[in-house]
């Protein structure tokens, strides 16, 4: 029934041994981090050891349907550091890239456009990369979130965003209220997100809980952003895996409840509203009902 990753776990693309663990985590889809989680000085063991798990682990995640992403350096970091990143893991064939720091929808069509050369290097269809933005990461990039709804980028798989850069960029000493909801800054990045990313048709990926030591935290921010309407959330740690999985699956009973408002509308076909169990159901709710039962 699932159609789509839920569950996105970073792991460090300098370190063989989590990498080779991270089939093993649940997640349903593995980020390799050539970005953040790698020292200047270990980005080419990095690339090397990315490329090696790529290739090694192709056929025994696909079998368990999990998807294999890479997360590169950041456009701005100097010496074209993401186009060697790129260069080196393409030969992997991932399933897409996740791209940091992304300002808008041009530096996503000029890493689209590196991938097109590198898919025909290495043999991998056209069109197969995907690629995930970062889209808050700096405050030109978290105003320029809403340009993504319109413009061509037929690599765009889904939109996510983080918190730390942007805090760091603007200067932010707090990212929560006292009751612990985001400020107004990072609330308004993450609605930006949601909404755009709905807009766009694709996934629509929450940001990361940073302790992840903190399970009642992680259960309550994951079941949050299931029911804000977000198809996904990123974790920092395996233990953060199966905390994501559980609050995004359907529950028995609102796959029951699906099941009977698509089988309503199957029976009455050219009704615009229909009541089940004393309530009223119309066209919204069955399009809801689809989607949960991944049948859109």
């Amino acid at each position: 029934m699932r159609t789509h990753p839920r569950s996105w776990l970073f792991v460090p693309g300098d370190s063989e041994k989590k990498l080779q663990k991270a089939p093993e985590t649940g997640a349903h889809a593995i980020i390799v981090d050539l970005e953040d989680a790698v020292a200047p000085s270990a980005k080419a063991d990095a690339r090397r050891m990315a490329r090696d798990w790529l290739q090694a682990h192709r056929r025994q995640i696909t079998m368990r349907k999990q998807a294999r992403w890479v997360r590169v350096n950041a456009l701005d970091r100097g010496a074209g550091m993401w186009r060697e990143d790129l260069a080196a893991v393409m030969a992997g064939a991932p399933d897409g890239i996740m791209l940091p720091k992304a300002d808008g929808p041009e530096q996503v069509r000029m890493v689209a456009a590196e991938i097109y050369e590198l898919e025909q290097r290495n043999g991998v269809p056209n069109g197969q990369t995907k690629i995930i933005p970062l889209v808050s990461e700096t405050p030109r990039a978290a105003l320029n979130i809403a340009s993504y709804v319109d413009a061509s980028m037929p690599r765009l798989a889904g939109l996510t965003w983080g918190a730390e850069d942007l805090s760091a960029a603007i200067g932010a000493s707090r990212k929560f209220t006292a009751d612990g909801g985001w400020t107004d800054a990072f609330r308004f990045v993450r609605a930006q997100t949601l909404l755009t990313a709905h807009a766009r048709g694709v996934w629509a990926i929450d940001t990361l809980n940073t302790d992840f030591r903190d399970e009642d935290a992680m259960r309550l921010a994951a079941e949050a952003a299931r029911g804000d309407g977000f198809t996904g959330m990123l974790a920092i740690h395996p233990a953060q895996v199966s905390i994501i999985n559980a609050a995004f699956a359907p529950s028995e009973a609102e796959i029951a409840d699906a099941e009977a408002i698509v089988g309503a509308f199957a029976a009455s076909p050219h009704s615009g509203t229909l009541q089940i169990n004393g309530r009223m159901i119309d066209q919204p709710h069955l399009k809801q009902a689809r989607a949960l039962l991944g049948l859109d």
